[in-house]
C-alpha cells in the first residue's frame, strides 16, 4: 500500500506515453499513482516506471510457472482445468475452422483443451517445455492470415506493447477470424475497493491496466469488429474479492499465495498463516459472492472478456 508519494522498488525508466493509445504523459489529465500512470485520453494505466528486463525476470522467478506445471493446492488445479475446458468450448464454437494461436499460453491448459476438441494449436510463452508451445514472441511469427483464432487469455496485461500485439494478431488472422481477450478491469468495483493492494494489479508483472471502453475502442481502431463482451467469462472475479477481504485482516494474511502449492508461491508462508488465510477465505466466501453479483450488475466487473472479428 502506498500514498503515491514514492515510486515502487523495481528498477526501470519513467514511462513517457500511454502504452495503449500512445498519448504523451505530459498532456492534461494525466494522473500519477503508485506504480502506474493514468492516461488522460483513454484512462488506461501504464505501469510506471517501466520495469527493466532484469527486474521482470526477477519478478517472475521460478515460482510463477513451476516445473511441475501444478500451481494450486486442494482442488485449485482441477477447477482451473474445468474453466479452461469451458473456455475452449466457447472458442471452438465461435472461431471458424482452422488453427488457433494461444499467445501467453502458460502451462498449456487451454491449448490442451482445444486440442482435445480437435483443433490444431500453436502456443507462445516466455518459457515452456510444452511440445506445442514455442518460446518466442508473436512478432517473430511469419506470414499473414494463417490462423482462424488468436487467444490472449489473461496475457495481454503482461505485455509492454499491447497495441502492437493486437496489430500482430490482426496480421496473423484470416478475414473473419476472431481474437479472444480476457484482462483485469481497472475500472471495476474491486479495483476501487482495494486500490494498491488489488490482486489483479500485480505490479510489476502487469504492464498495462485496461478498461472495457479502452479495450473495445482499441480493437475497433485496429481493424476488428467487437461482437461479444461478457462480465463473467473472463473469470477470476470471486478470488479478487476474497483475496482483498482476507488481506484487510490483521496479521498479513495472503489468501492467493496460500492457495498455491509451496513451489509456486512468491513468498514464504508458515503453516499457521496459511491455515488462517484459507479459513478466513471460507468465512468470507458468501460475502465475496455477493460482492461479485453486485459488481456484475453494476457493469463494473473485476475482469473483462471481449470477442472481436477481423474485418
Amino acid at each position: 500500500m502506498s500514498d503515491g508519494t514514492q515510486g515502487p522498488d523495481w528498477s526501470g525508466k519513467p514511462a513517457e506515453r500511454c502504452v495503449w493509445c500512445g498519448s504523451s504523459f505530459s498532456e492534461a489529465g494525466t494522473r500519477r499513482l503508485f506504480g502506474r500512470t493514468a492516461c488522460g485520453s483513454c484512462a488506461t494505466l501504464t505501469t510506471d516506471p517501466v520495469p527493466s528486463p532484469e527486474s521482470l525476470e526477477e519478478a517472475y522467478g521460478d515460482w510463477y510457472w513451476p516445473e511441475t506445471g501444478q500451481r494450486f493446492s486442494l482442488v485449485g488445479d482441477a477447477i482451473l482445468r474445468r474453466s479452461r475446458a469451458a473456455m475452449a468450448s466457447r472458442i471452438d464454437e465461435v472461431a471458424p475452422a482452422g488453427p488457433i494461436l494461444d499467445v501467453g499460453a502458460g502451462e498449456g491448459t487451454l491449448l490442451d483443451a482445444l486440442v482435445a476438441r480437435g483443433r490444431q494449436m500453436k502456443g507462445l510463452e516466455r518459457r515452456s517445455d510444452h511440445p506445442s508451445i514455442e518460446n518466442r514472441e508473436i512478432k517473430e511469427l511469419e506470414g499473414y492470415g494463417e490462423f482462424s483464432g488468436v487467444v490472449l487469455w489473461h496475457s495481454l496485461e503482461h505485455m509492454g506493447q499491447p497495441r502492437d500485439i493486437v496489430t500482430e494478431a490482426a496480421r496473423l488472422l484470416r478475414p473473419g477470424g476472431f481474437i479472444f481477450i480476457a484482462v483485469p478491469n481497472h475500472a471495476s468495483l474491486q479495483s476501487a475497493a482495494f486500490g494498491d493492494d488489488w490482486i489483479h494489479l500485480d505490479l510489476p508483472r502487469h504492464l498495462v491496466h485496461l478498461t472495457s471502453d479502452a479495450l473495445t475502442s482499441g480493437l475497433e481502431e485496429s481493424g476488428f469488429e467487437v461482437t461479444e463482451t461478457s462480465p463473467t467469462r473472463a473469470g477470476q472475479l470471486v478470488i479478487g474479492w476474497l483475496d482483498g477481504m482476507v488481506g484487510r485482516l490483521p496479521g498479513g494474511l495472503n489468501l492467493y499465495q496460500s492457495l498455491r502449492r509451496r513451489s509456486a508461491r512468491r513468498i514464504v508462508i508458515s503453516p499457521g498463516k496459511r491455515a488462517a488465510a484459507i479459513a478466513a477465505g471460507v468465512i468470507f466466501f458468501p460475502f465475496a459472492l455477493l460482492a461479485t453479483g453486485i459488481e456484475i450488475a453494476s457493469g463494473r466487473p473485476g475482469t473483462i472478456y471481449v470477442e472481436a472479428r477481423r474485418v
